[in-house]
């Protein structure tokens, strides 16, 4: 229940920190201006329309004369994370009670051919320690995406992928369908096929079977159809429809009976999906300020391989700026599953995704419900932005930050066989280095202490 408690104690700590937030501008100042004209600059794709509907002015807007200076840096923030520019300036011009604002963005490169390398293993060090950097668990794919199609904001992602795992996919989404640009639209469809795969976890690790070369061992037909609604900048609300079709070997069977529901080679469903975002950080990619909280609930109904399975994800991250380039954040994440008698390829657990305690990346620990906390202090020790005569990439920001950390994390499995890690505290304390750079690339490179009295060097390609 430890989790629980947690759950709730951080869940009143956002609301709390949410209450004393506010964009009102402090001061004695009674000067207003009018906003009388917005003009954009730059924006050679991106529709004015879409810019509009991000920033926190709009035409006619009577302001404080003292509020510019936040006006101004909150609209930075805001273009900065949509993701589509690299540079975004501002100037304002009085006549006056009147002022014209001026914004110039400098766009980035939209349709990225991007190659794609995935790891058949977790995360990078599994793959490089207990795989041994064996090349034939990667897979490599083109992955051609317009991340502003249209000028709309729109994505449209086409997947071809080979090695480990071979995929097929398409997806599109247009976060703008009304002329209030609240509601969007999207769809996505794939399939995907791999010769090997894991069939079951024994000692916290998971047990492989097939050969690179040899006949599928799993393939996943996946499809659905999304709903968006934005009322606000920082609410978002997605629902989606979801229809998934998996289908195994007899192999895995004969392993692992419990793989699918009753015995079943093949789990087809149908999944309803609600995501809700609350987004109150300086910056999405990377944030070092403010707070955020994220749920998502699932109801899967099975056809075949699965009866129900309903499961309720949160996560609440709350991030300061105590003293001139220190950084402190807080971050929880849980998972409450009902019914707890889900067959093994539905459980999932702590280390199967990006949920995980620092320090226990080889390690992967099934059960239904859990909680993880993760603390970390930093310091920006290095912030610049390099010019250079490219197009696209005109701007090449580096930032770089040292931190240190501790993690603490639990989940239950009322069946845990040999596992040695689930039904108690898992806990590290370790330091590392933050590095943000060029079109969101993140990289952290982290030493950590378990509770085992283990300790690596661990290496990440994505935030906490």
């Amino acid at each position: 229940m430890r989790y629980y408690v947690l759950i709730l104690f951080l869940f009143l700590l956002v609301c709390s920190h949410a209450r004393g937030q506010g964009s009102s501008i402090t001061g004695d100042s009674t000067a207003h201006v009018t906003v009388s004209r917005i003009v954009i600059e730059g924006n050679n794709v991106t529709r004015r329309s879409v810019i509009l509907r991000e920033i926190a002015i709009h035409e006619g807007d009577i302001v404080r004369a003292d509020s510019i200076p936040f006006l101004t840096e909150q609209n930075k923030l805001r273009l900065f994370n949509m993701q589509l520019f690299n540079e975004v300036d501002q100037h304002t011009e009085r006549n006056d009670n009147n002022i014209t604002w001026y914004i110039q963005v400098k766009e980035r490169w939209f349709i990225i051919p991007t190659v794609t390398v995935q790891f058949a293993d977790r995360n990078f060090n599994t793959w490089w320690v207990d795989e041994n950097h064996d090349l034939r668990r990667v897979s490599a794919g083109l992955t051609l995406t317009d991340k502003n199609f249209r000028g709309n904001l729109e994505t449209l992602a086409l997947t071809v992928q080979e090695g480990y795992t071979q995929k097929l996919g398409i997806a599109y989404m247009r976060p703008y369908v009304n002329n209030g640009q609240t509601r969007g639209l999207g769809f996505s469809l794939s399939y995907a096929q791999s010769r090997q795969t894991y069939y079951a976890t024994d000692s916290d690790k998971l047990v492989y079977v097939g050969t690179y070369s040899g006949p599928v061992m799993l393939r996943q037909v996946e499809g659905g159809i999304s709903y968006l609604y934005r009322p606000a900048y920082a609410a978002k609300h997605i629902f989606q429809l979801n229809y998934k079709d998996y289908g195994v070997n007899d192999t895995i069977l004969k392993l692992n009976s419990d793989y699918f529901a009753n015995g079943s080679k093949r789990a087809r469903f149908i999944e309803l999906f609600y995501r809700f975002e609350y987004n109150r950080v300086d910056n999405w990619n990377y944030s070092l300020k403010g707070f955020k909280l994220v749920t998502q609930a699932v109801a899967r109904q099975g056809l075949e391989g699965l009866n129900f399975q309903g499961y309720a994800n949160v996560e609440a991250g709350i991030f300061g700026n105590p003293f001139s380039k220190w950084y402190t954040s807080a971050i929880f994440r849980g998972r409450a599953m009902y019914p707890m008698n889900q067959p093994y390829y539905f459980k999932g657990g702590l280390g199967t995704q990006t949920d995980y305690v620092r320090g226990y990346e080889y390690y992967v620990v099934d059960g239904y419900n859990y909680g993880l906390v993760r603390i970390d202090l930093k310091r920006e020790v290095f912030n610049n932005t390099y010019s250079i005569p490219v197009k696209y990439f005109t701007a090449v920001p580096l930032r770089i930050y040292p931190k240190i950390f501790a993690d603490a994390g639990y989940i239950d499995n009322s069946s845990p066989g040999n596992s040695f890690l689930s039904n108690r505290l898992l806990y590290s304390i370790g330091a590392g280095i933050d590095i943000v750079t060029l079109y969101d690339i993140k990289i952290r490179i982290e030493f950590a202490y378990n509770h085992l009295g283990q300790n690596g060097l661990y290496l990440h390609f994505n935030s906490e």
